[in-house]
């Protein structure tokens, strides 16, 4: 038999969250809203119904949500972050081979299981990530991963999975499918293949393979073929290896003071430094970059400068001197700055790091190993932040993203721990 691929896709991923810490959400309209609380980013399918766009600002509607009985919150990234492992190595308890797309989607492939059994094991996998994590998932079959994404939509739209195998039923639901809904087709290839013709993905899949490799490159026949049943993408047991780590945050109201965006710069290179170490990684150069808000009226400035490290590291410490001295470079008074960030470049496993006669050695090196895993650890156990650098300030600040409507950390933080009365 041959192998199946498994898209298993959470629904209203950020809103079901909310709703598995807030039964009150249930059936109501929920949605959650971006950085300092501007645009809509996720939507419950009874916000879709009243016609909530994705991307709309939010306060160009609060009259309209207040009068709908919408719930609006502010995004909680280290909740949705949580509860996105947990429903991962739920997951992995259902197949070895599996491939973690993106924060809410998850390809697994399965071998040696005849259709019955595919459907059957679709409706555990449901029934078991519901029962752990209290998330509703769709799951998608088919012998592509291309199928299976396009499968994925119909789970969705009916009772949750939905398998593609038979060559007569894939026709019909490629032909009520558009090319720009395929996984693989962008927005600019599908008007180019609306201006050729192409309406449906069967039309596309039915091209010669010619005509679409001289027109969509190797990548779009890839996605062809994988229409035609002949897989071609392969299954990511790993992800490619990271060549930058980004943190940037836009401020929750626009700063002028050096002092304030020193304290930004500073807790941003402590957060990359965390992911770094965890990812086991090194970095051989830090880059920092500032911008005023291009949209709003007033004088407008952005400036980015890197720098390369003596010797590639991890280190918190190694890594903060350098940034705050980037800073201070690029910073000119009398602006109003909307945003700031740290950029880790030539990132490289740990233990593969080129060698320097300038990093501390022996028993000085390993006192600052130590310390970083002590600040991991205890970050980790008592959430983020329990252990900084001074140079981040103390308390809130003005830089702080601005999240109102934030609902608790529940499992992330002890001091938001759920209260059972």
């Amino acid at each position: 038999m041959r192998d199946f691929y498994l898209m298993v896709d959470c629904n209203n991923f950020y809103a079901s969250c909310e709703r598995v810490f807030d039964p009150s959400l249930e059936g109501k309209p929920v949605v959650v809203l971006s950085n300092n609380d501007g645009c809509v980013i996720a939507r419950s399918n009874e916000a879709k119904a009243l016609g909530i766009a994705m991307g709309e600002p939010a306060y160009k509607r609060e009259d309209f949500y207040a009068r709908s009985g919408v719930r609006v919150l502010s995004s909680n990234y280290a909740l949705y972050g949580d509860m996105s492992a947990r429903v991962m190595r739920t997951l992995g308890l259902f197949s070895a081979e599996a491939e973690v797309y993106s924060i809410d989607e998850c390809f697994l492939r399965l071998k040696g299981l005849d259709s019955r059994s595919l459907v059957d094991t679709a409706r555990e996998i449901r029934a078991t990530v519901k029962k752990w994590t209290g998330i509703p998932v769709g799951v998608g079959i088919a012998r592509t991963k291309t199928l299976a994404k396009v499968a994925n939509r119909l789970a969705k739209k009916g009772d949750g999975v939905r398998l593609l195998e038979d060559e007569e039923d894939i026709d019909r639901v490629l032909h009520a499918t558009e090319p720009g809904d395929v996984w693989g087709i962008g927005r600019r290839s599908a008007r180019f293949l609306a201006a050729c013709g192409v309406r449906t993905a069967l039309d596309l899949k039915r091209r010669p393979d010619d005509w679409v490799r001289r027109q969509l490159t190797v990548t779009g026949l890839r996605t062809v073929l994988e229409l035609r049943q002949i897989p071609c993408i392969a299954l990511e047991d790993a992800p490619p290896p990271a060549r930058s780590l980004v943190c940037s945050r836009s401020f929750g109201t626009r700063v002028e003071s050096l002092e304030s965006l020193e304290e930004a710069v500073s807790a941003y290179v402590q957060r990359a430094a965390e992911k770094l170490r965890r990812k086991g990684l090194v970095a051989g150069a830090v880059q920092v970059f500032l911008e005023t808000n291009r949209f709003q009226p007033g004088p407008q400035y952005c400036a980015s400068r890197g720098r390369a490290l003596p010797a590639p590291t991890a280190d918190t410490l190694v890594l903060h001197g350098p940034a705050l001295q980037i800073l201070r470079e690029i910073h000119k008074p009398g602006y109003r700055y909307q945003k700031a960030g740290v950029i880790l470049l030539d990132l490289a496993p740990a233990d593969q790091r080129q060698l320097s006669f300038l990093e501390p050695r022996g028993e000085e090196k390993a006192r600052r190993d130590a310390l970083m895993r002590v600040m991991d650890r205890v970050n980790t156990m008592h959430g983020r932040g329990t252990l900084a650098l001074a140079a981040s300030g103390l308390g809130r600040k003005e830089w702080h993203m601005r999240q109102e409507r934030r609902s608790p950390r529940y499992t992330t933080s002890w001091a938001e721990l759920p209260i059972v009365r």
